[in-house]
């Protein structure tokens, strides 16, 4: 998919909330404001999450003997980002309030 047809194809989305998986293995989630055709992001109202280190993630499965133990990543508000596009990995977004979620890899 060339650049403008991405640009096409997310424009779409805007108004609905997304969650974007960057290169760095972040999470942003926010409402989609505009792209542009570098593919480029700007969400609003956005949430950045980070995974654990894996020092981290070593303890708490030693400690629950579980290596399926849930691991709570870190959150914090951000508000208005902007995301690169060379650094999208991976879309995910819900349709509706009731409908499953889907996801889009670039």
């Amino acid at each position: 998919m060339d650049s403008v047809e991405a640009a096409t194809y997310l424009a779409q989305f805007i108004g609905k909330n997304l969650r974007i998986h960057t290169s760095d293995h972040r999470v942003f989630g926010g409402q989609m404001k505009c792209t542009d055709k570098d593919r480029n992001i700007i969400l609003a109202l956005t949430y950045e999450y980070r995974e654990p280190a894996a020092e981290a993630i070593r303890k708490v499965v030693e400690a629950s003997g579980n290596p399926s133990t849930p691991v709570n990543w870190t959150s914090r508000y951000v508000g208005l980002v902007v995301i690169p596009g060379a650094h999208v990995k991976k879309i995910e977004f819900e349709e509706s309030a009731g409908a499953q979620k889907s996801a889009v890899v670039l």
